[in-house]
């Protein structure tokens, strides 16, 4: 017997495979909220720390967390190379621009401008 339902009808066919790819888009994101960003740099005056991804730190990463963790050190049959790193330089951004410290030429300290701490 034939289905008397509309799921079945090509209109939404088109509609399911349309959700699906747009769920997939929205899911395999490169510059999504899980995925990387347009550019990456480090940290500067007035940012807190960042979460850095792994491959944008160096261009060899895998090679310097084996050599860290001190992975094939032990290899008796074929040594590994000495590890040459290959860091990649990453500019710093900065919200503020920072003032020098203004300190007066002749700094003299005298001992009457802090009192001594009494126990």
């Amino acid at each position: 017997m034939a289905s008397t339902r509309s799921n079945n009808t090509q209109g939404n066919y088109y509609l399911e495979q349309r959700e699906f790819k747009q769920s997939e888009n929205y899911t395999l994101y490169e510059h999504s909220q899980y995925g990387s960003a347009y550019s990456t740099n480090l940290p500067g005056n007035g940012l807190n720390p960042a979460q850095i991804p792994w491959n944008q730190l160096s261009n060899n990463a895998v090679e310097i967390e084996s050599f860290l963790f001190g992975i094939n050190s032990t290899n008796l049959v074929k040594p590994a190379p000495p590890l040459v790193a290959e860091l990649k330089y990453l500019d710093s951004v900065n919200i503020f621009k920072k003032e020098p410290t203004l300190i007066p030429e002749p700094l003299v300290v005298l001992k009457s401008q802090r009192p001594f701490p009494c126990p």
